[in-house]
């Protein structure tokens, strides 16, 4: 299929979950003549919360923030289930009519950016069958980690087991574990929101785990949020419970990270008062690093503990040394026996949701490129990536991201300009992680994230409040070239060697 039978949209949207949908309603509300079309790999709109579907799958963090500002959370939970958050997803963008505007079972290969013409030409596979796109913008609404390749550590000997292994991101829903040993390595956040429910049906539950994880329980329904919103209406209910919570996650982490060894004292002392009397805490719950060092893991109304506490699952902290027929050999000689084993073993980061982006044909690697205000890359026009705290719920960043997209393409549109692309400049920028934890997932493949600076705009932080003080004063023309498809103006891909042949704003 030829460039001129390209399907047409003013802007293409990668993805149909929390990003895409939420850029979707933003770029049109401020834009309302701009076309878009939305591309989606899977069946159904949901992103994460469709692919996700074992046992007790639910946010980390509150639905609150998570949830959309437009679309209030009608339900009472503090911290929704997978299901609820799909639901409301879809129920969202049926209300909006964006469901209207989504292509389902279209996987997205290639991006190609037309210097000549200012459009990006997308290969897609749909059926099996190849079908283009193309549009003046580019959306990633993809997230930050591999659909198709979860992290999957070796374990000497797995293939001797007999029972069922399984990982969580391709859940059997087949799988019958009532009754029956299951043993699940990991302690993240999916373990953690696993075990209780699969306590529920197993015969028993053992987490295995290298090193413990830091826990922090939550109320399901909490009761300073019910109190906010039965005295407020629906909106300014949703609304005040979101300050509510952004700034107890935010004093929560800065706690951590100012006063450490408070905090992992506060920790320690709540999972000891939840756990019996003797427990040892200091071996299981007790971890080598500093708070948010890594991601605080949440538990519900202390659901982990509880099942500890009442047998129904255990904690072991030992290194796998290999797999035999009935179950898992440890390190100094335990044997885990076992029907099931899970293995949580974590993500694999991934950039652009592994789609092949290129400038007139040149390959383009965005890890060679630094972020421009979280959400731009170095010298690619008219392209956007969306990608969450690490802090905080995905959405706050979300829509944070969808807003900027929309003003820049008010902006655009106002001007007459047809491309617009963050230009460094010559000076050098000196770098730093863009993700600031000690994750394992994080440190596997940091070489695949994108580069963060050390100053504004360039500097990718983690901080809600400040990026939202910076929206709201955002200098839209800063570290910015803007520019018209004329054959004077557009005769080669944008860089540092041609940024000037295009109106070049700065600050």
């Amino acid at each position: 299929m030829g460039a001129q039978e390209a399907e047409y949209s003013d802007v293409l949207i990668i993805g149909a979950g929390i990003s895409g949908i939420g850029a979707a309603y933003r770029i049109h509300e401020k834009n309302p003549g701009l076309s878009y079309t939305v591309l989606e790999r899977r069946e159904r709109i949901g992103g994460t919360w469709d692919l996700f579907r074992y046992p007790g799958i639910r946010s980390d963090s509150d639905i609150f923030t998570l949830s959309f500002p437009y679309e209030p959370w009608t339900r009472p939970e503090n911290v929704a289930d997978g299901d609820d958050i799909r639901a409301y997803l879809t129920e969202t963008a049926r209300k909006n009519g964006i469901d209207e505007h989504i292509r389902f079972d279209t996987r997205v290969v290639s991006a190609d950016w037309d210097s000549s013409s200012d459009t990006w030409t997308v290969q897609t596979e749909q059926d099996g069958l190849s079908k283009t796109f193309s549009g003046r913008f580019l959306f990633f609404g993809t997230g930050y980690y591999n659909y198709d390749e979860p992290y999957r550590p070796e374990f000497p000997g797995i293939e001797q087991f007999t029972g069922e292994v399984v990982h969580p991101q391709f859940w059997p829903e087949s799988l019958d574990y009532s009754g029956k040993r299951v043993a699940v390595i990991g302690s993240g956040a999916t373990a953690v929101s696993m075990i209780p429910s699969l306590t529920e049906k197993a015969g028993h539950v053992t987490m295995l785990q290298r090193s413990p994880t830091y826990m922090l329980s939550m109320p399901r329904i909490h009761p300073v949020v019910q109190a906010i919103r039965k005295v407020l209406p629906l909106k300014p209910a949703n609304a005040a419970v979101r300050v509510y919570n952004t700034f107890f996650y935010l004093l929560t982490y800065v706690v951590a990270r100012k006063a450490p060894r408070f905090s992992r004292r506060l920790l320690r002392a709540l999972a000891k008062k939840t756990l019996p009397e003797g427990y040892p805490v200091d071996i299981h719950f007790k971890p080598r690093y500093d708070p948010w060092d890594q991601r605080l893991c949440v538990i519900l109304d202390n659901d982990l503990y509880t099942a500890v506490g009442d047998g129904r699952a255990e904690v072991i902290t030992d290194t796998i040394d290999h797999v035999d027929r009935s179950g898992i050999v440890l390190k100094f000689g335990r044997h885990i026996d076992a029907d099931v084993i899970v293995t949580a073993t974590g993500l694999q980061l991934q950039a652009l949701g592994g789609v092949s982006i290129s400038i007139d044909g040149a390959d383009v690697k965005p890890q060679d490129r630094f972020v421009y205000k979280e959400h731009m890359l170095e010298d690619i026009p008219n392209m956007a990536w969306c990608v969450g705290y690490i802090n905080a719920s995905w959405t706050l960043r979300a829509d944070l991201t969808a807003r900027a997209v929309a003003k820049l393409l008010s902006y655009m549109d106002g001007h007459g300009y047809t491309h617009a692309y963050p230009h460094l400049g010559e000076m050098p920028m000196p770098e730093k992680p863009a993700w600031n934890i000690n994750a394992g997932y994080v440190q596997r493949a940091a070489h695949v994230l994108p580069k963060s600076g050390t100053h504004r705009p360039w500097n990718v932080r983690h901080n809600y409040v400040l990026d939202a003080i910076d929206h709201r004063f955002d200098r839209i023309q800063e570290s910015m070239v803007f520019g018209r498809a004329t054959t004077a103006s557009a005769t080669s891909p944008p860089s540092r060697a041609t940024a000037t042949r295009t109106t070049r704003m700065s600050s």
